[in-house]
Order: C-alpha cells, then structure tokens, then sequence
C-alpha cells in the first residue's frame, strides 16, 4: 500500500482550498484518507500553510512520498531540510545540536526574507497608490481647466451679446426718434 502526501480539495468554484493528507496512492483525489496534517489555502497572499510539522516528519520517514505540490509546500515549510538534517544526525555526520543550529539559522533567514518582501510589497503598493493619486489629481485639474474656460468663453459669449445688445438700442432710438419727428411735422 504506497502511501502519498497529496492535496485534497476543499471550497467552491473559483475559490479553492486544500487539506494536505495522508491517503493510500490508489484512493481517488477527494476519497478517503488516512490522515489530515495540515491545510493550505493558495487565494490568501501570501498564501497561507498550516502544517502539523512532526507529523509530517514521520510520515516522510515512514516512507509517504509527496506529490510535486505538496513537495514544494513542505519545502517551504522547512520539513523536508529538518528530514535531511535528521538522517545526517543518524549517519553520523553531524550531532544534534548542530542540526538544530542549522535548523534555526536556515528558519530565521527564511523569515527575515519573508519580512523584507512583505515590506517591498507594502512600499510598491503605497507607490502604486500615490502614482494614482498624483494621475487622478491631474486629471481632475485638466478637467477643470476645461470647465473654467467653458464658462470663461460662455461668460465672454455673453459678455459680447450685452455689448451687442446695447449698442443696438443706442442705434435704434436714434432711428426711431428722426422718424417720430418727422412724423408730426407732416401731419401738421
């Protein structure tokens, strides 16, 4: 009975998410299993792992061989290093403590990266965010540019329709007034 490591999965259409277990290699992908040691949800960013990690050590010793996903996933975790370690420890190549020293050094770098990247993110997206503001703030200047020359030149336009207006009732009378004097000088 060859036993693997694989994904088992969870959620609804477009949004999935994973239980990682124990499950006989010839049992269907959603069957049954024989274990549960950890989840995995990839939609999260980072994407979010929680893993029994002794667990896993002893499944991985006893013979449980990963799927490619799950190799990764354990990877990451530092699962598989923390096995390489052990046999190293039992071959005699090096003591306990100093596997565990390793252990820690190789842990503590992964989360001083894992730190640093998540401020890179943050900064980009502060960026990203300011850019926007900056483009939005011009557009909304050039848009009222645009308006204030439209009610400049409707202003103008109107401006111009008042001159016009007046200084054809100062030419209109004018007229008017030469006939009304004719007017009665015939009717006399």
């Amino acid at each position: 009975m060859p036993t693997k490591i694989r994904l088992q999965r969870f959620g609804k259409k477009g949004m999935p998410f994973f239980h990682i277990v124990i499950a006989d290699g010839r049992a269907p992908r959603d069957g049954k299993f024989i274990e549960k040691i950890g989840s995995y949800n990839p939609i999260a960013k980072p994407a979010e792992v929680q893993i029994d990690f002794e667990k896993a050590i002893q499944w991985i010793r006893t013979g449980a061989q990963p799927t490619e996903t799950v190799r990764t996933i354990l990877s990451q975790k530092g699962v598989l290093l923390k096995v390489h370690l052990q046999k190293g420890v039992e071959k005699g190549a090096m003591t306990q403590e100093q596997a565990d020293v390793r252990f820690k050094e190789w842990v503590a770098d992964k989360e001083s990266k894992l730190i640093s990247k998540a401020k890179e993110n943050e900064l980009k997206t502060k960026e990203e965010k300011k850019k926007r503001f900056e483009a939005e703030a011009k557009i909304n200047e050039a848009k009222a540019q645009a308006i204030a020359k439209k009610y400049a030149a409707k202003a103008a336009a109107e401006k111009a329709e008042k001159e016009e207006a007046s200084a054809t009732e100062e030419v209109a009378p004018a007229a008017n007034e030469e006939p009304a004097a004719e007017e009665p000088a015939q009717t006399e």
